[in-house]
């Protein structure tokens, strides 16, 4: 299994922990903040590269909108300008 696809079971294993909250917009939050506290910047960048390159297939649509929602405070210090 390759790192990405690892990320992907990953994120998509959060998103089933929080999607399962009755407040959608807090399950997003949770889920969102779970991966900002948890995963460090290389985790997250290759993620954020997987969803430009592949559009995120594979990763559950809960968490794709989750960081998609909140993606200038998921991408690391330092990396906002950093072409994609």
């Amino acid at each position: 299994m390759s790192q990405v696809e690892h990320l992907v079971k990953m994120a998509n294993q959060i998103a089933a922990f929080y999607e399962s909250m009755q407040d959608r917009e807090e399950g997003l939050k949770g889920a969102f903040g779970h991966l900002r506290r948890s995963w460090e910047p290389r985790m997250r960048m290759a993620l954020l590269d997987y969803i430009d390159h592949h559009g995120g297939e594979g990763l559950d649509p809960f968490v794709l909108e989750a960081i998609q929602k909140n993606r200038k405070e998921f991408t690391p210090q330092g990396r906002a300008g950093v072409p994609r």
